[in-house]
């Protein structure tokens, strides 16, 4: 599979344009929705015409939102310094204007992304969105309660956004009426039909890899997650935090800390800004500590601060989505964010854990059926009826969430029925981002010709700095082993990488990862998870030798936050706490065998958590 062929053709037949009609008396929403895939469309009058334009305002702010970063042209200072007779020829300058022409033309293709999905169902209808960074998903929900006069046709299908429609959405007032037409053909009602010639079908070609994150961060909402809620006031604390304040230094993370029976606190590092929340204590069981990032992405939710009536959040762990669910009343947005803006590399590890695997393939159609006529169900009444075990249903539904045909519903934690496409997504394709992710899998033994073997040779945890991983990856097509290495930091991202791979010799780190970076990555991910389930029982206690662990405990009166670090290696146990933003204080034990130290080491754990501490392993990427 290649990057520059792995692509998804898709026609688009818009009858008119998406248009917004307002005059002193009334005003009038014309949204165009594509033409092939059948009568789909709703219309009615809008009960509350300000929600209903701040929250579209919401979602196409997120369509729109690209948080790449982009180097600057320097063509025209090239220009400067060959009139000033610098060091600048005439080549030079044709040279960068070439190579910024060619990286505009793949930009240009590499945004070449899917029109809002609309999807009219029998209790909502309801919009969804993909950022052109991938970085961003949302779901925008209108209750029927909404609209006076309803009339739906239900289905799916694509909604034609123009570049100026925003813009035209906030022309609404609250004095006037307002009717919402959403039809395949332009409305007779239509006070002008719309100029020119009728709008030629155009055709559009999906990366795959856009299609990957597009599906993967909707199946990341049918994991189990750690639930908190916040009130509006705590996002707007949030939101007003981030604008006055820019970090030029890692990390910058939003932890969350949670502790059973008390209200959630935010935290902004590098700061360590705390922020109280206001939306009820945590209900869950045990306390935890989760780091997410890429924490500038929630000002798309400014608009929706007067309207919200309270908002929860899903975590569902390091390096995975996490997803926010704004309450507005009769109306709902889900906003899915990836683990990190820049949808780099590093996330191919966390997104490896989304892909369901040994699916029965007729108990996926079946599931999808039910949900085609008594849709939408919870995951409960599902599997009750499934005939089959719980976790089969549950990956066969996300394997119908990676074909879009299934939707989970976050905010009412139900499934739907919403074919995203007229032919269904083959999840093979979107299998792997690219073809060195796809050799990598094979180097890991996952199916295919080529299996290798990977191995962690070390794991070094660098205070303050991240985690330095070493490996060594037998490639039997190339008949040799390779040595990559990297840093990931604090914010999970990777550093100081090498490899003695031709990849790497001839460019390094330009054109991405090599494939065995990439499953010296996910071999390193797969063992923390499986260190995490062996950690919890005595058998697997006594596999370890080396591991890093830190527990933290805030004080209720003066707010500091004490940070407490145990290190086992060997017959040697660390120890290092103190405050957080202060000196340390240090020790070292040692011990006559590697049994008298690891008993130590969990007996040290235990009565830190006895001691109101609570283990922020899972801060770690």
């Amino acid at each position: 599979m290649s990057t520059a062929t792995a692509r998804h053709p898709v026609a688009l037949n818009y009858a008119a344009a998406s248009d917004v009609v307002v005059t002193p008396d009334a005003s009038r929403v014309q949204l165009a929705l594509e033409g092939s895939r059948g009568t789909v469309g709703v219309s009615g009058r809008v009960k509350d015409p300000t929600l209903f334009r701040d929250a579209l305002a919401a979602a196409f702010a997120v369509l729109s939102s690209d948080l790449r970063y982009r180097g600057r042209d320097r063509t025209a200072y090239l220009a400067y310094l060959m009139k000033q007779g610098k060091r600048a020829s005439a080549q030079i300058w044709e040279a960068q204007k070439a190579f910024l022409d060619s990286s505009l033309e793949g930009e240009e293709k590499q945004d070449a992304v899917l029109d809002p999905v609309l999807t009219v169902d029998p209790d909502q209808v309801s919009l969804e969105v993909f950022s052109r960074d991938e970085s961003a998903y949302a779901r925008l929900a209108f209750d029927n309660s909404l609209f006076d006069n309803r009339e739906a046709a239900h289905g799916s299908t694509f909604l034609d956004v123009p570049a100026d429609l925003p813009t035209r959405l906030d022309r609404l007032r609250a004095y006037a009426p307002v009717t919402l037409e959403a039809h395949v053909a332009p409305s007779a009602k239509a006070a002008s039909p719309q100029p020119g010639a009728p709008r030629a079908p155009r055709n559009v070609e999906v990366p795959h890899a856009w299609l990957r994150g597009f599906l993967q961060v909707q199946s990341a909402a049918t994991l189990p997650a750690t639930t908190c809620s916040i009130a509006p006031i705590d996002l707007y604390n949030l939101l007003f935090a981030l604008r006055t304040r820019r970090s030029k230094k890692a990390p910058r993370a939003l932890r969350f800390e949670l502790v059973p029976g008390a209200a959630p606190r935010m935290v902004l590092e590098p700061w360590e800004q705390v922020l109280e929340c206001h939306g009820g204590p945590y209900q869950g069981h045990a306390p935890a500590v989760v780091r997410t990032f890429g924490r500038n992405r929630l000002t798309a939710l400014a608009r929706l601060l007067p309207h919200a009536k309270s908002v929860h959040v899903q975590l569902m762990g390091p390096g995975l989505p996490v997803f926010w669910v704004i309450d507005l009343g009769v109306a709902t947005l889900t906003l899915g964010l990836t683990g990190w803006t820049e949808s780099g590399w590093s996330s191919a590890a966390a997104f490896d854990a989304l892909m369901p695997r040994d699916v029965p393939e007729h108990l996926a159609e079946k599931l999808r059926q039910r949900l085609r006529t008594d849709g939408p169900l919870s995951f409960d009444v599902l599997a009750k009826d499934a005939g089959a075990a719980k976790d089969q249903v549950r990956a066969a539904l996300q394997l119908e969430c990676l074909r879009g045909r299934v939707l989970f519903d976050v905010a009412r934690g139900t499934y739907r029925p919403r074919e995203l496409m007229p032919t269904p997504v083959d999840e093979a394709a979107l299998r792997y981002g690219n073809e060195r992710e796809a050799r990598a899998h094979r180097l890991l033994g996952d199916g295919g010709p080529g299996a290798g073997e990977v191995k962690l040779t070390q794991v070094h945890d660098l205070v303050g700095e991240g985690t330095r991983i070493q490996g060594e990856v037998v490639d039997r097509e190339a008949v040799r082993s390779f040595f990559p290495s990297f840093t990931l930091d604090l914010e999970g991202r990777v550093k100081d990488a090498g490899c003695g791979c031709p990849h790497f010799r001839r460019s390094g780190m330009r054109e991405g990862p090599c494939e065995h970076m990439l499953a010296l990555r996910l071999a390193y991910a797969r063992r923390r998870t499986e260190e995490e389930a062996l950690r919890q029982t005595p058998e697997g206690r006594k596999l370890i030798r080396a591991e890093t662990r830190s527990y933290v405990r805030r004080d209720p009166t003066t707010g500091l936050e004490q940070v407490y670090r145990v290190s086992l290696d060997g017959k040697v146990v660390a120890l290092a706490w103190g405050p957080r933003l202060g000196d340390s204080r240090h020790q070292r034990l040692w011990f006559d065998s590697d049994t008298e130290a690891r008993t130590a080491y969990f007996s040290r754990l235990e009565k830190l958590t006895a001691d109101g501490y609570i283990d922020a392993a899972s801060t770690l990427v």
